[in-house]
C-alpha cells in the first residue's frame, strides 16, 4: 500500500492552544445554533417546524419568479421555493400549519398557471407544529443520549478520562458541524440528524484506534513524558487516520454529486464531518487528555 505519511513527526500537541481557540470558536457558533434552533430561529425543515413540503417534476423548466407569483396570488406568498434546474423541478416549502390536501391545492394553482406544462407530484410532505416540536425534542435527546453512551464505553474500554475527551471530542464535531450548517443557511432536517449522529459514530470509531495506540505505547514504550507519548501515538496513526478519511471522502463526494436533490444537503454534511472527524481526532482528542491531567496506564479491555 502507498504510504503518505512515514516515519512523521510532527508536534500536534505543541500548538494545541492554538487549535483550541479555533475549536472554541467554531464550537460556539454550535451553541448559537441549538439556541436558535430550539427558538425556531433556525432554517428548520418541515420535520422541526410543521408545514407542508412538496416536489413538482415539470415537463418543461419554469421560471421560479412566476412560480412564486402564482402562490401569492392564492394566499400562498410566504412560501419558500427552490429550482432544481437540470431536472426541472420545483420545491415548495409551506411554513404554516396545513388543512389538509395541500399537495392537491398547490398542485391546482400550478395547472391553472401551467396548462401547457404538464408536471407530476413526485412527494408531498405534511406535518403538524406539535409533531414537529416533538420531534426537534427527540432530535435533541437523541443527540445527547449519543454523548452518555459513547462517554459510557471509553470509560469503559480505557478509563472515565478517556471517556471525557471522546465524548467531548465528539460533542465537538456535532457543534461545528451544527455551526456551519447554520451559518450556511441550510435546512435543518431529520436526515440532517442522521448525518450528525453518524458523523459521531465516525470520528468516536478514530478516536478509539488513536487511544489504543495511546494505551498501548504508555505501557510498553520507553520512559518519555505524557506529552510525548500522545504526540508519537498521534503521528503514529497518521496514515490510517488519513486513509480511512479519504477513503470515506471518495463515497461522499460520489453521493453529493450524483446521489440527486433530496440527499444532496446529507452529502454535504458527511464531508464536512469526516473532515471535521479527522480534524478532531488529530488536534482535539488527545490535547484534552493533557486538559484533565495525566492518565494512569489505562485498563485492559
Amino acid at each position: 500500500m502507498i504510504e503518505i505519511f512515514k516515519d512523521t513527526n510532527y508536534d500536534f500537541i505543541g500548538k494545541r492552544m492554538l487549535f483550541f481557540i479555533v475549536s472554541g470558536i467554531a464550537s460556539l457558533l454550535g451553541v448559537i445554533a441549538i439556541v436558535q434552533i430550539s427558538r425556531g430561529a433556525a432554517n428548520l425543515g418541515v420535520d422541526f417546524s410543521g408545514g407542508t413540503a412538496i416536489s413538482l417534476r415539470f415537463e418543461k423548466p419554469i421560471k421560479i419568479e412566476t412560480a412564486r407569483d402564482a402562490l401569492s396570488q392564492n394566499g400562498f406568498g410566504d412560501a419558500e421555493l427552490q429550482e432544481v434546474v437540470a431536472e426541472n423541478k420545483l420545491l415548495i416549502r409551506i411554513r404554516k400549519e396545513g388543512t389538509g390536501k395541500m399537495d392537491q391545492k398547490v398542485a391546482e394553482i400550478f395547472l391553472k398557471a401551467y396548462p401547457e406544462n404538464p408536471f407530476i407530484t413526485e412527494s408531498s410532505t405534511e406535518i403538524g407544529p406539535k409533531i414537529g416540536k416533538k420531534l426537534k425534542e427527540d432530535a435533541f435527546l437523541a443527540i445527547a443520549l449519543s454523548m452518555l453512551g459513547i462517554m459510557g464505553y471509553i470509560a469503559f474500554r480505557f478509563e472515565f478520562r478517556f471517556g471525557i475527551a471522546a465524548a467531548l471530542a465528539t460533542f465537538h464535531d456535532v457543534l461545528v458541524l451544527l455551526g456551519v450548517f447554520y451559518i450556511l443557511d441550510k435546512e435543518i432536517t431529520l436526515l440532517f440528524v442522521t448525518a450528525l449522529l453518524t458523523i459521531a459514530g465516525y470520528s468516536l470509531s478514530d478516536t478509539v484506534v488513536l487511544f489504543d495506540r495511546i494505551r498501548e505505547n504508555l505501557r510498553h514504550g520507553k520512559r518519555e513524558s505524557f506529552l510525548l507519548v500522545l504526540n508519537r501515538s498521534i503521528n503514529q496513526v497518521l496514515a490510517r487516520t488519513f486513509n480511512t478519511g479519504f477513503a470515506t471522502l471518495l463515497a461522499v463526494v460520489a453521493l453529493f454529486f450524483f446521489g440527486g436533490d433530496v440527499i444532496h444537503d446529507f452529502a454535504l454534511a458527511m464531508i464536512l464531518g469526516v473532515i471535521i472527524g479527522t480534524y478532531s481526532s488529530w488536534f482535539i482528542a488527545s490535547p484534552l487528555l493533557i486538559v484533565l491531567g495525566n492518565v494512569s496506564v489505562p485498563k485492559g479491555e
